[in-house]
């Protein structure tokens, strides 16, 4: 096991910082740091894996700030896939890969992939030109045509 482990490991409680002048200014700072062998991360900030703390809301506030979040293990497989997935889907603050409607579709299809995928509005695209976004607000005055 000792040849795991790639050194010595300190929590805030080993460490005290005193008060000083700096020989370089916060945006020199590098706080990246190796998280496994083959991922780093720019803050050295991870959330725990409790079903209290860590689902895909906060998973993706740390992936903004550079840190990573840990998603829980008391959800059902497709549970746990449906909050990394939204993770992943939101890189930076913008869907990679949105989920979109033609304009053709029928208003119940948005309102069904708006509650599967736990979103608030679809993108309406003729081929892979956006022509409309289509948001739960608009739903509540649409009939399903």
């Amino acid at each position: 096991m000792k040849d795991k482990i790639r050194g010595e490991g300190i929590t805030f409680d080993d460490v005290l910082l005193v008060p000083g002048r700096s020989d370089f200014l916060p945006n020199e700072a590098d706080t990246r740091t190796q998280l496994t062998k083959n991922i780093s991360i720019n803050v050295p900030l991870v959330s725990s894996p409790m079903d209290t703390v860590t689902e895909s809301a906060l998973a993706i506030a740390l992936a903004q700030e550079g840190g990573i979040g840990i998603v829980h293990k008391n959800l059902t497989i497709e549970d746990q896939v449906r909050e990394v997935d939204k993770v992943k889907r939101s890189e930076n603050g913008v869907i990679l890969d949105p989920v979109t409607l033609g304009p053709r579709e029928k208003v119940s299809q948005a309102r069904e992939l708006m509650t599967k995928h736990n979103i608030s509005g679809v993108p309406i695209v003729n081929d892979t030109k956006l022509v409309g976004i289509l948001t739960r607000r608009d739903l509540k005055f649409l009939e399903d045509y």
